[in-house]
């Protein structure tokens, strides 16, 4: 295999060594996967407690980013979230055990970038370097030139928003937890990531298992449309 050639993994394990030069082939979403937006719904929610000893599958990370910000139209490339003017001034990094890989929504690949755990720079809490993933809101200003400073912030962390909530509702509908955070350093962990001089961190995005004491009965609700119902008061 060349260093350049993409890696199509045959497993549905995430990379267990450190990013080669050989980006990651996502698999394809499963057709009709998750469940209904109003179960997703009632069934969000902040997880901080995860199940350290479970990984997640490559389907599940292949799912949830297409929904962070995947193309849903490939005949002019357009994503999943909204941003600002159509800026795409946001990128996903995915930190990992094993390293760290740059989402290419375009191709829906994991493309290598780090070949080191920054998980524990990710944030204060004790679960940001044991959970099974990070993911890593990076905002490009180059993407956003016309406006100024604050504003840029404003709106790469309005966009980011759009992107998160993408995410919190796969992980609501797939039984997965995530917490959506801005406790962390943001110039140790620019540093670790090598970003550039146009390039800041908006959110930090924690996703694996809920723990066991991470009140799973709220999870349950995504399978129980009378809990639905009475999350929203309304009739079945």
């Amino acid at each position: 295999m060349s260093a350049t050639t993409p890696m199509n993994r045959t497993t549905d394990q995430l990379p267990q060594s450190s990013p080669s030069a050989a980006p990651i082939i996502l698999p394809p979403p499963r057709a009709g996967f998750g469940v209904s937006l109003a179960r997703a719904l009632a069934a969000r929610r902040s997880v901080r407690q995860f199940d350290t000893a479970r990984a997640l599958s490559l389907q599940h990370l292949s799912e949830m980013l297409w929904c962070a910000c995947g193309v849903n139209r490939p005949a002019t490339g357009d994503r999943t979230a909204p941003s600002w003017r159509d800026a795409r001034e946001m990128t996903l990094f995915v930190a990992m055990q094993a390293g760290v890989w740059r989402y290419d929504p375009i191709s829906h690949q994991l493309m290598p970038h780090v070949a080191s755990d920054v998980r524990p720079l990710t944030g204060i809490q004790d679960f940001v370097a044991l959970a099974p993933v990070e993911l890593i809101y990076v905002a490009e200003r180059m993407h956003l030139a016309n406006l100024s400073v604050d504003e840029q912030y404003r709106v790469a962390s309005a966009d980011s928003g759009f992107i998160g909530q993408n995410v919190y509702l796969y992980c609501a509908s797939e039984g997965l937890g995530t917490v959506f955070r801005t406790s962390f350093d943001h110039s140790p962990l620019a540093r670790a990531l090598q970003l550039g001089n146009t390039q800041f961190i908006t959110f930090v995005q924690t996703v694996g298992y809920p723990g066991a004491s991470a009140s799973p009965s709220r999870v349950s609700t995504a399978q129980d449309p009378a809990a639905v119902a009475s999350c929203i008061g309304m009739k079945k």
